[in-house]
């Protein structure tokens, strides 16, 4: 029986949404990601480009607009320091979690995950040649059941020797696809960053791991697209049933 390791850091964050740093990390996507950042200081120089993918940070959040209170999770290769927040902006002390856990073929997990699920689509070509218009454009899916073809699309019914590309080959692990739940939720936009807007839907139901080894690389560095922008963390449980 094939088994892999995922060691990591997991940190709950739950702020207020009256205090004006949560409020603005809803509404506006690049405060979110400043937010989420703000716990890995000085971890790579100022600058870098893939400073977020180097320190394997991902996140998800949720807001209870009931309690006002902006629930947010990052995952970390690093364990973080989030005492640069504000204070007065949690609601209690940061929840900082080192993960080790071991994952053998044929576990089982409950998860839920909020993607960004998106499709290229080619230009055609220009009338008389066969040069294309232009790069490829990713569209995003905004039909549940589009997405559901999406997900599906990445799962592993069956153990195989060969490592899949995570970007678009299987995520190491199948599911009970009877109880998959699917939730268009609202896209999130920027105004740092004119144009962006990221299509998001939740994902929610139970994983079959079938290959330790890819399994763990999805956990670990994400799925999908916009992964600096809270999507493509999966968080899961374990289930014995």
């Amino acid at each position: 029986m094939t088994t892999s390791r995922l060691i990591t850091c997991h940190s709950i964050l739950q702020l207020d949404l009256n205090h004006p740093h949560a409020a603005t990390a809803l509404t506006d996507a690049h405060q979110m990601h400043r937010t989420v950042m703000a716990g890995f200081k000085n971890w790579v120089p100022d600058g870098e480009r893939d400073a977020r993918a180097q320190l394997g940070v991902l996140s998800t959040w949720s807001a209870d607009l009931k309690t006002n209170t902006l629930l947010i999770v990052v995952q970390s290769r690093v364990r973080p320091d989030w005492s640069p927040l504000p204070r007065t902006a949690l609601r209690q002390p940061a929840d900082v979690r080192n993960i080790d856990l071991p994952i053998t073929t044929g576990d089982r997990y409950t998860f839920r995950t909020v993607v960004n699920p998106v499709r290229a689509v080619r230009p055609t070509n220009t009338p008389g040649t066969t040069h294309p218009r232009g790069p490829s454009k990713r569209l995003p899916h905004v039909r549940p059941d589009h997405v559901r073809r999406w997900f599906e699309a990445r799962l592993h019914p069956t153990d195989t020797t060969q490592n899949q590309n995570q970007e678009t080959g299987h995520i190491g692990a199948d599911a009970d696809r009877a109880t998959l739940a699917i939730r268009m939720l609202p896209p999130v936009e920027s105004d740092h960053h004119k144009g962006l807007k990221i299509s998001r839907a939740e994902i929610r139901g139970t994983l079959t791991v079938t290959h330790p080894t890819n399994f763990t690389h999805t956990l670990t560095n994400g799925l999908g697209k916009a992964r600096a922008y809270s999507c493509g963390l999966i968080l899961t449980r374990p289930t014995s049933s």
